[in-house]
């Protein structure tokens, strides 16, 4: 049995929009007299929030050993099949038996969705708060072990966007600049 639904037929109201109007106006007046909130981008950068997910990294054990031991999770969980591992035997004795040989994760292809992170059983990988990574070409956004261990590196204290960082790399980009 076919059910008959009635159309909307506007009010007088309605067909004169001046409530719409005035409501239209009351929301772009509150946010007239609002503080702006832009950030002078190369100056200043933005702190996110706690639980941003940004570039990957390698986590390290205290007398510096990889914590990852190639079980390849992180790559199978991965939805975007961006995280390719070549697991070989660990050169440190009385250490994990596997260790990555190769570890590439390519940031194109990445969505950053933390499913690496979760997977893995060692703490191994984990996604940092950095965000503002570019390149030129697309070869260089691929990141290896080498790359992810240095992001490690930078990132160990949990401050990359501090103020004694964010001075170092303004050094830098004044040094290239001149």
């Amino acid at each position: 049995m076919a059910t008959i639904v009635k159309s909307y037929e506007p009010t007088f109201w309605d067909k004169l929009y001046l409530p719409a109007l005035m409501r239209g106006l009351i929301v772009t007046f509150r946010h007239f007299f609002r503080k702006n909130v832009t950030i002078q981008y190369p100056d200043q950068k933005h702190i996110p929030p706690e639980g941003y997910r940004g570039l990957h990294r390698l986590n390290k054990y205290p007398e510096g050993r990889i914590k990852c031991v190639a079980c390849e999770m992180c790559s199978a969980a991965c939805p975007a099949d961006c995280i390719h591992i070549i697991p070989g035997p660990s050169p440190w004795d009385g250490g994990k038996e596997r260790y990555p040989v190769r570890f590439d994760i390519d940031l194109l292809r990445c969505i950053f969705c933390g499913f690496c992170e979760m997977a893995c059983p060692e703490e191994a990988i984990e996604l940092t708060e950095i965000y503002d990574f570019s390149d030129y070409t697309r070869d260089d956004l691929v990141i290896d072990k080498e790359g992810l261990l240095e992001v490690y590196d930078l990132t160990k204290d949990q401050n990359y966007y501090t103020k004694k960082n964010l001075s170092k790399a303004s050094s830098v980009n004044t040094s290239i600049d001149t």
